[in-house]
């Protein structure tokens, strides 16, 4: 008769929360993103946001991170320098424009559901893309992700206790930390940690760039 083995179960890891962007433009703003976006993964860095305005004739704007949370004027004076000549390449303007790179800054958005996860415990604010319970906005303590929402710690009723809520990702519009004491002192633990001399925004000033005169695909921040 065979004799039966107990095996104790095995754990099975959790999966962590998607990397994707949720978060996506419209638009030359998509184009100019889906150009950029592998360069910068190429590079070791993630793109956060892109967005074209009309600020000073023609800005565009690459907002980047990294997977410590923590970027510098030196990261950007970096991507920047990689990342113009390739716009002067595709040329995404006919008229002259200004390049800015910068950082999410302290109080940053979050566009991947891995963010809820790597900035779980820290004060956030919601919006969606349509009402949920009769509301769009939402302000609480951010606890993660799970099945597809972000979990969030929220006061529903001022007599009650804090409840936990899902939101599903697809209907989230924007979300963002809040700025707090605890936010600025885990950014600047965060930065320390990476090796970084990390500074509000991460942006470059023109006078940091030599020769960044105003032309096709000129660096400015």
């Amino acid at each position: 008769m065979e004799e039966e083995k107990n095996t104790a179960p095995t754990e099975q890891a959790v999966p962590s929360a998607p990397t994707e962007r949720f978060t996506r433009e419209f638009g030359a703003a998509a184009d100019l993103a889906a150009l950029i976006e592998p360069v910068l993964e190429d590079m070791g860095f993630r793109l956060v946001r892109v967005t074209m305005s009309k600020r000073d004739g023609a800005t565009i704007q690459i907002m980047a991170d990294n997977a410590d949370g923590a970027i510098n004027v030196d990261d950007c004076a970096q991507i920047s320098r990689r990342i113009s000549p390739l716009l002067d390449a595709h040329d995404p303007i006919k008229d002259r424009y200004y390049l800015e790179v910068s950082s999410p800054g302290i109080d940053r958005i979050l566009v991947r559901p891995s963010d809820f996860e790597d900035w779980a415990g820290f004060e956030t604010k919601v919006e969606l893309k349509e009402l949920i319970d009769g509301r769009k906005r939402f302000r609480g303590i951010l606890e993660g992700y799970e099945n597809g929402e972000m979990l969030l710690q929220v006061q529903l009723d001022e007599k009650g206790e804090p409840q936990t809520i899902g939101l599903p990702v697809d209907l989230i519009y924007d979300a963002k930390l809040v700025l707090t004491d605890e936010l600025i002192r885990a950014s600047l633990a965060k930065a320390k940690a990476a090796g970084k001399n990390w500074a509000e925004g991460g942006e470059i000033e023109d006078e940091q760039i030599e020769d960044a005169e105003l032309n096709d695909g000129a660096i400015r921040n």
